[in-house]
């Protein structure tokens, strides 16, 4: 006989009760599956996490500047959504200016894609099983389970955030959202995911056998990095035998059905003229000189530090990643002057201590100095400078050296005040590659059918992979075929 206190017996027994009544009341209903699941995320939260997520997302990657195109590819997602589990919800199809070959979902029905995979794509009903790939995503609650899973594990939904600086630029909720494309989902996730697509592509009313094809692109764009893994196949990693499964899928989807679209001359006609690669309208590197042609300046780099560029902001960094610094567009919120804006980041606490003045780098209006920001074992000390480029445009420039004072901070200090307008006229226009329509004037070998076909801005091999044919594959006349034309930076 147990002769505890009562209270003790009862103690475990009520902590169990209300973990079920908490666990009843998080429960939800998978559109999917139908059958209630536990989840610590609403679907008023998913919304809300779209919501938060698209403005960051523009801001971070940029919508790229086609109308025509951004339009047609929301009609194709909005045609497979209409035949999901939630035709209902409010779809929203983003076209991102990014040269990665990636398509992202967002809770709330926030769908991305970028042109990078746009151009590798080589069929409509390619990109509808990319849109019903990233649908499922949504429709299955993927995000929402993985955030449960943290948080029961004790990790909290922190812990989907990316530690990068390209998620501290954002504050909150954005961050948390932004954080979101960068998650990496599970190969359960995948599986189903890939089941999705091609069940929605096929309601749609599109072949779900030309999606096969798109998963063995993104494996030669794998193998063709080396070892760098792209970004799709990193978020979205391959479950095992995914060529395999989607075709038999795709075999048992289209079985007894007839006028299955796939329309791949009028998906390619949308793709002349489409920007491939990086843009270097927006940032473009040259040795140890950096240009911005579209804000209007230039600047040196450090000799032999490692760079990164994307639309939102430039990184720099020594290789042994003992100095770094970013640039990037402050958020001024209209104040006048670089000075009063850092005066205003004291005034509100935002820095400890600025040690500083104004110059006059290129010609510009300039603060420079440094900062002392809060850190865990103290102040943390940076290198700064806001600098006004044009009446609506300053720039901020944050680094930092392991040692302050060192040769690398001052490398920073001389970077900073490198800064200067672009003058060059050619700089300021450069040309970027884009995607060119021609049909092959003869039969043969891919790469001996391209080999005459003008100036390339890409390898053949590459240009094998975004016309998902071998180099050596035989190809007929008159087939039609993308190639690439070189930019031009001078």
């Amino acid at each position: 006989m147990n002769d505890e206190p009562l209270v003790k017996r009862r103690a475990p027994r009520l902590a169990i009760a209300a973990l079920a009544l908490l666990f009843a009341a998080a429960c939800a209903t998978n559109p999917v599956t139908g059958r209630r699941e536990l989840s610590l995320v609403s679907s008023g939260q998913e919304l809300q996490l779209g919501r938060e997520g698209y403005a960051a997302a523009i801001a971070e990657y940029g919508r790229y500047d086609d109308a025509a195109l951004a339009a047609y590819v929301d009609s194709v997602g909005q045609r497979v959504a209409r035949a999901s589990h939630l035709p209902d919800l409010g779809w929203h199809f983003t076209l991102l200016d990014d040269p990665a070959v990636n398509a992202f979902a967002m809770p709330g029905g926030y769908i991305y894609i970028t042109r990078g995979i746009l151009a590798s794509l080589n069929s409509e009903a390619q990109l509808a099983g990319v849109l019903g790939h990233e649908i499922g995503h949504v429709t299955h609650r993927h995000t929402a389970e993985s955030m449960t899973q943290q948080s029961l594990m004790g990790l909290g939904l922190g812990a989907l955030e990316v530690a990068s600086p390209t998620l501290r630029r954002y504050d909150g909720a954005a961050q948390q959202a932004l954080g979101l494309m960068f998650l990496s989902y599970s190969r359960a996730h995948e599986t189903e995911a890939d089941q999705l697509g091609v069940e929605y592509a096929t309601r749609a009313g599109y072949d779900p056998r030309e999606i096969p094809a798109t998963y063995a692109m993104l494996k030669r764009v794998s193998q063709a990095a080396g070892s760098t893994i792209p970004p799709f196949l990193s978020t979205h990693p391959d479950p095992g035998d995914r060529e395999v499964r989607t075709a038999e899928l795709a075999r048992a989807a289209a079985a007894g059905k007839m006028g299955l679209l796939i329309r791949q001359r009028d998906y390619l006609q949308h793709l002349e003229g489409l920007v491939y690669g990086r843009d270097p309208r927006q940032g473009y590197f040259e040795g140890a000189h950096y240009f911005h042609p579209t804000l209007g300046f230039e600047m040196e780099i450090p000799e032999g530090w490692k760079t990164q560029d994307s639309r939102a902001a430039m990184q720099a960094a020594e290789p042994s990643q003992k100095a770094g610094f970013q640039l990037s567009v402050a958020r001024t919120g209209g104040t006048p002057t670089p000075a009063a804006f850092v005066q205003a980041l004291v005034a509100d606490g935002k820095i400890q201590h600025a040690d500083g003045g104004s110059e006059r780098p290129g010609g510009y209006d300039a603060w420079i100095g440094r900062l002392a920001v809060a850190g865990q074992n103290g102040p943390t000390i940076l290198d700064a400078g806001f600098i006004r480029i044009s009446r609506g445009t300053m720039l901020q420039l944050i680094g930092q050296s392991a040692i302050p004072g060192d040769d690398f901070d001052h490398r920073i200090m001389a970077s900073l005040r490198s800064i200067r307008p672009l003058y060059d006229q050619a700089r300021r226009d450069p040309l970027p590659s884009r995607v060119h329509l021609t049909d092959a004037p003869r039969a043969g070998a891919f790469a001996d059918v391209i080999a005459g076909l003008g100036p390339l801005g890409i390898s053949a091999d590459e240009l094998a992979i975004i016309n998902n044919v071998e180099s050596g594959e035989s190809i007929q006349g008159g087939k039609r075929i993308k190639l690439v034309r070189p930019s031009r930076t001078r």
